[in-house]
């Protein structure tokens, strides 16, 4: 804090305000750093390893960290979201919720592309790769060469937009169709039929039905190589309160799980090199629902009595999920003493600087028999700083209540064909000029 960190006053206004309000921005990570240097170093001991030179792992890579409500999980993603952007990564913030439910690919796939952030870019994030896409580079024509390998798993629709999209002269609707389809939406197979044959390509790819719950996993490997393709390094995914699985039901935890294995790279038959997920998660989980709510014994069962052999699949992937939340989870360090003093004296300066006053000493150390979390006392420093600039002769009296996350079960989150039921053959098998 020797030298100030934003131009003027409103900018420091704005982190105050993103601290009172308990959202980190990229103004309050500047101010607090991420105090958690334990999780700095492995992330970017995984981000290294994709770095020229070096051989890439054939698979996602990924890390899990654990903390109480208030603890710095969020602000510690915000922070790694701005390491990985300087780092030549694309980044995407991806919040599980009730609209993102985490067992579904497809919801958490266009998520992640609709929040994503590409570096010294705005705006959508597949047409701004798109843009910088250059058809004569090296990068470009190992990707083209890997789209059209009979061995990459790919349905061919997949390298004949692409080859679509690099010949196409002024066509500026199919290109932006593509575009979307390539960031989650479907597309009319007729137009892409109408569009490889004004260019000669017709004969060169034939297109064969494929379940609708297949694309995602199928878009989310061909994007990853797309961004590679442009020249980024790879895609680092931020998923903020995968606490949220133990309110879905027991079958919905189970391919939750199974989704968590898939992101950290640890299914052998799906392969995302370039992929990297850092996720939160409340730390009491495990013990709470892999154990009180036995989640460790019936989640995985649940799904082999459907006795379908998708469902068998999936259930040995969720007990590889719910091994990595209980072993593989790093626990977010408690603040001490030091923390809080460098912690305090810079808010005390923002705040100084932000209002034109000297705000005055408070209390800010760890009391006897207290215990708070990093948010807790950021923002009873910030109110008490508050009430003493605008009622000078006041002696403020602070109280808080802890909030607890419910680990309750939520019926409004059941789900269309991720919920118990097993999808009906209309949701299955889709009309075939969607895609």
């Amino acid at each position: 804090m020797e030298q100030e960190l934003f131009p003027n006053r409103l900018a420091y206004k704005r982190a105050l305000e993103a601290m009172r309000s308990g959202v980190p921005n990229r103004d309050v990570v500047a101010i607090l750093g991420s105090n958690q240097p334990d999780a700095e170093r492995e992330f970017s001991g995984l981000i290294a390893r994709l770095s020229d030179g070096q051989d890439p792992p054939d698979s996602s890579l990924g890390m899990l960290v654990a903390g109480d409500f208030g603890s710095g999980k969020s602000h510690l993603l915000e922070f790694l979201q701005n390491v990985a952007l300087t780092q030549g990564f694309v980044c995407s913030r991806v919040v599980i919720s009730k609209e993102t439910p985490l067992f579904d690919l497809e919801k958490v796939f266009k998520a992640a592309v609709e929040n994503a952030r590409v570096p010294g870019l705005t705006g959508h994030m597949v047409e701004e790769i798109v843009s910088r896409l250059r058809y004569d580079s090296e990068p470009y024509a190992r990707f083209s060469e890997w789209s059209n390998r009979g061995d990459n798993g790919l349905n061919r629709l997949l390298p004949a937009t692409l080859v679509l999209h690099e010949k196409l002269n002024g066509q500026e609707e199919l290109s932006n169709k593509i575009s979307w389809f390539w960031s989650g939406d479907k597309i009319e197979l007729k137009a892409v039929r109408d569009g490889l044959k004004s260019i000669n390509q017709q004969q060169a790819y034939s297109f064969k039905s494929l379940p609708a719950r297949q694309w995602p996993r199928q878009k989310l490997k061909f994007v990853l190589e797309l961004i590679k393709a442009a020249g980024y390094r790879g895609w680092v995914i931020l998923m903020d309160e995968i606490e949220l699985v133990a309110n879905y039901s027991v079958l919905q935890r189970g391919r939750s799980y199974a989704e968590i294995a898939r992101w950290m790279g640890q299914v052998a038959e799906e392969n995302y090199p370039g992929l990297v997920l850092v996720g939160t998660v409340t730390a009491d989980f495990a013990s709470v629902v892999l154990d009180q709510k036995e989640d460790r014994d019936k989640a995985a069962e649940r799904l082999r009595a459907r006795q379908r052999e998708e469902d068998a699949i999936t259930a040995a992937r969720a007990e590889t999920g719910m091994r990595l939340i209980e072993r593989g989870v790093r626990s977010l360090a408690e603040p001490d003493n030091d923390t809080l003093s460098t912690i305090y004296d810079r808010l005390r300066k923002v705040h100084s600087e932000a209002y034109g006053w000297d705000a005055p000493q408070i209390a800010h150390g760890i009391g006897v028999g207290v215990r708070r979390r990093m948010r807790s006392y950021v923002r009873r420093w910030i109110n008490e700083w508050d009430l003493r600039r605008l009622y000078p002769e006041s002696e403020p009296h602070i109280e808080e209540n802890e909030l607890q996350f419910s680990y309750g079960e939520d019926t409004t989150l059941e789900h269309s064909h991720s919920d118990d039921e097993a999808p009906s053959v209309r949701e299955v098998d889709r009309p075939p000029q969607l895609y």
